[in-house]
């Protein structure tokens, strides 16, 4: 199946396509809206090149699919959701570390920021050692599952979480204030609309990458995860054990579980279990970003969204 996606995550899409994805047949990308052309794709080309010479990259190689995305976008529920699934399926502990068990009928999945670390978070040695990348084989090899979010609300949401929940932010990014940080050239709303583009352009001809939204997993969780399992290579999965995996997933026990700090401390712990804003499951809120930036700052960020792919079905 190509990058595909429902009725719910295609503003705009022709008749026909919606008809058609209502019928539940894959489509490609192309058919859809054409990629808008902007700046971003000349300079983009030029920045850098799939590689790894690092050592993680064995962390990030042998999946037999990717999920990739940019920060705060539904990745740790489709990972909730996938370990509860395979777990009950194959009678073992829910675990987010499903590979410890070892057992082959287990996919194994790579829960990765990619491009956008490599943007982000390393220094100049780590970036041409392609540290963060999926190295290009993989990505050849393995499904992609394309995670999306509204850029504003995935800043919106990164910003809270580096400034509350993130010990290893520094003290100077911490003090700035929302709007400050939304212009920034590195952690601001631009490079999040910039890397989904890239992304987009890298997979979107390929028959094994599908494109989830976050908005349509709130609207149709049902439907939504059974294209991510189907993409994972479970086309038909066992009843009881999805029903439960959705129900485990759910914000609500997410939000529980973290709050009474049972799940994974590495990957899902609140800065402060006092302050609401520091927790990893924190609103979930659709258009939530209008509740955290002034006028200007949202007239600017309706701006940018002018350059993302319309694709994405994020533009009105």
């Amino acid at each position: 199946m190509a990058i595909e996606t429902t009725s719910q995550s295609l503003a705009g899409a022709h008749p026909e396509e919606t008809a058609a994805s209502k019928e539940n047949q894959p489509a490609t990308v192309s058919r859809f809206l054409p990629a808008a052309k902007s700046g971003w794709q000349s300079r983009s080309t030029a920045r850098w090149t799939r590689r790894n010479f690092s050592s993680r990259a064995r962390e990030l190689s042998g999946g037999d699919a990717i999920v990739i995305s940019v920060p705060n976008s539904g990745r740790t529920w489709v990972r909730t959701f996938l370990c509860a699934y395979f777990c009950a399926r194959d009678e073992h502990p829910f675990s987010l570390h499903p590979e410890t068990y070892h057992d082959p009928r287990i996919p194994r999945i790579i829960y990765t920021h990619d491009l956008y670390e490599h943007y982000t978070k390393t220094r100049w040695w780590g970036r041409v050692r392609g540290k963060f990348l999926v190295p290009p084989g993989e990505i050849k090899r393995a499904s992609i599952i394309l995670l999306a979010r509204d850029p504003r609300d995935a800043f919106v949401s990164h910003y809270v979480e580096m400034t509350r929940r993130t010990s290893e932010t520094g003290d100077e990014l911490k003090s700035r204030a929302v709007g400050d940080v939304l212009h920034d050239p590195i952690f601001g709303i631009a490079l999040i609309i910039q890397t989904m583009n890239e992304w987009l352009t890298e997979f979107a001809r390929r028959p094994d990458c599908i494109l989830v939204r976050y908005e349509d997993l709130h609207v149709n969780p049902t439907e939504q995860f059974r294209r991510v399992l189907a993409a994972v290579g479970e086309t038909d999965p066992q009843a009881r054990h999805f029903e439960k995996a959705l129900e485990f997933s759910r914000f609500g026990n997410m939000r529980k579980m973290e709050a009474s700090l049972e799940y994974d401390r590495q990957l899902l712990q609140p800065g402060d279990v006092n302050d609401p804003e520091s927790y990893k499951v924190r609103r979930g809120k659709i258009g939530g970003y209008v509740d955290y930036l002034d006028p200007s700052d949202i007239e600017y960020a309706d701006q940018a969204m002018a350059e993302l792919d319309r694709r994405f079905g994020y533009q009105k």
